[in-house]
């Protein structure tokens, strides 16, 4: 995997790329060289992240099929998504009476050609010394969540067997495969992904035109804007408009962020860069 040192950038202008140029040959040889996190710690990093995906149980009304539910989750420690859930639930019934599920989600929700993960495993009650950690994380995620603490709810945790992936148009370097419950639980999250929210929210909300500059000059893309939407230790995504289009982009950093100071420091020297250029 290519660090973030060794990744390329080249300098650009509106007129560095011929309007009839085969954009999609740029992106390619871009996304190429761009620095990303491992598979499997991107895995884990995207799944600590995230807070709703799709349930699938063994039904027990119609013995044989599949059944599925929307569910909210918040990923413990060990990287097990923890559940609260009703006992009124037909899922939760259905894994009471078999554990074996599935847990599927999505980077994007609204977008098919992203990341979708799939955690296979055994949804098992938690037991009563470690009910307090399990509220403590779901709430984490979802502070709303008064109803926890109603008589009929409990917290189940989906002990991993097996986590695949597979990535779309969007993502498809990062290609598809499976890793065990110990590859899985081994990696580590990413710790600059926790600040992700405030730092694209901030860059969004103030500084577009700056964001926009810095995906011009690393991929030699004359964008019309870009929007960023997450931020790791060795670069960040965006949605970017090129021509009536939209791409999600991985513009790397030119080397990785240790803490979240770093990462306002490696924005300011790659915008530093991009003004250079121009100017």
């Amino acid at each position: 995997m290519a660090s973030a040192a060794q990744s390329s950038t080249q300098a650009v202008s509106t007129g560095d790329v011929d309007p009839a140029a085969n954009v999609f040959q740029l992106i390619q040889t871009h996304q190429e060289k761009a620095a990303r996190l491992p598979p499997v710690e991107e895995i884990r990093t995207v799944l600590n992240q995230s807070t709703r995906g799709m349930l699938s149980t063994f039904s027990q009304k119609l013995e044989g099929y599949p059944s599925g539910s929307l569910v909210d989750f918040a990923c413990d420690a060990d990287g097990s998504p923890i559940l609260a859930v009703s006992s009124l639930a037909v899922h939760t019934k259905d894994l009471l009476a078999n554990p074996k599920c599935s847990l599927l989600v999505a980077k994007d929700p609204e977008d098919r050609t992203d990341l979708v993960i799939t955690l296979h495993g055994d949804a098992i009650p938690v037991s009563e010394k470690d009910i307090t950690a399990a509220r403590t994380t779901f709430l984490a995620k979802h502070p709303d969540a008064f109803w926890v603490d109603f008589g009929d709810f409990q917290f189940l945790r989906i002990e991993p067997k097996v986590v695949r992936y597979v990535s779309g148009v969007a993502t498809a370097l990062l290609g598809s495969g499976e890793f065990s419950k110990e590859e899985y639980q081994s990696a580590k999250v990413d710790p600059i992904a926790q600040f992700a929210k405030p730092v694209a929210s901030h860059m969004n909300r103030d500084h577009g035109e700056d964001t926009k500059l810095i995906v011009q000059h690393s991929t030699s893309i004359p964008v019309d804007s870009a929007y960023m939407l997450d931020v790791d230790s060795l670069g960040f995504n965006v949605k970017a408009v090129y021509q009536g289009n939209t791409y999600k982009l991985r513009i790397p950093f030119p080397r990785r962020a240790e803490e979240r100071k770093d990462v306002k420091t490696l924005i300011v020297e790659m915008l530093q860069a991009a003004k250079s250029q121009i100017n």
